[in-house]
C-alpha cells in the first residue's frame, strides 16, 4: 500500500524490509514493538496493511520515521502509532502522514474509527492528532491519554 502527500510517499514494508528494518534497531522496545507487527502480518496476511510497518519517507527517498496499525478490531476501530526521526521533527511530517494514513484508514471496508494514545508529557503528539481532528476520548490508556477520530 502507497499513500502520498505533498511532500511524502507512506508506504507498508514487505517481509524482507521488515526483518531488515528489526536488524538496524539498537533500542529494545522498538525492536520488540517492531517484531509483533512482523508476527501480526505473518499470522494475517490478508490484512498486511493493519500489521506492517508503513515507512514515512520525503519524496526524493530520505527516510523521516514511520508509522503502524495495531490490527483491526471487531469494532471496525484501528489504532495507530508513528515515529519521526529526531532529525526530522519540527517540520510539519507527523501531522502530513497521520492525516493522510487516517484518512485512507477511514476509507477502508470495516473501519469507523482510528484510536491513538500519547505519553501524557508528549504534548507534540498530543498537537499532531489535534490538528488532525483527533478528539481526547476521555480515556486513560497504557501510555497515556486516548484520541480517536471517527468516519463521520
Amino acid at each position: 500500500m502507497v499513500v502520498e502527500t505533498k511532500r511524502l510517499i507512506i508506504h507498508t514494508a514487505s517481509r524482507d524490509e521488515m526483518i531488515r528494518f528489526i536488524e538496524k534497531q539498537t533500542d529494545e522496545i522498538l525492536i520488540k514493538a517492531y517484531r509483533e507487527m512482523l508476527h501480526g502480518c505473518l499470522e494475517h496476511p490478508q490484512e498486511w496493511d493493519w500489521y506492517a510497518i508503513w515507512f514515512i519517507e520525503r519524496k526524493g527517498g530520505s527516510y523521516v520515521g514511520d508509522l503502524c496499525f495495531k490490527g483491526l478490531l471487531p469494532d471496525g476501530s484501528v489504532e495507530i502509532g508513528y515515529g519521526i526521526t529526531e532529525g526530522s521533527r519540527g517540520r510539519g511530517y507527523a501531522t502530513e502522514a497521520v492525516e493522510a494514513v487516517t484518512a485512507w484508514a477511514l476509507e477502508q471496508p470495516g473501519v469507523c474509527r482510528v484510536d491513538a494514545e500519547t505519553e501524557p508529557e508528549n504534548r507534540a503528539s498530543q498537537r499532531v492528532l489535534e490538528k488532525c481532528g483527533f478528539v481526547p476520548s476521555g480515556i486513560m490508556g497504557e501510555e497515556g491519554p486516548r484520541f480517536w477520530k471517527s468516519a463521520d
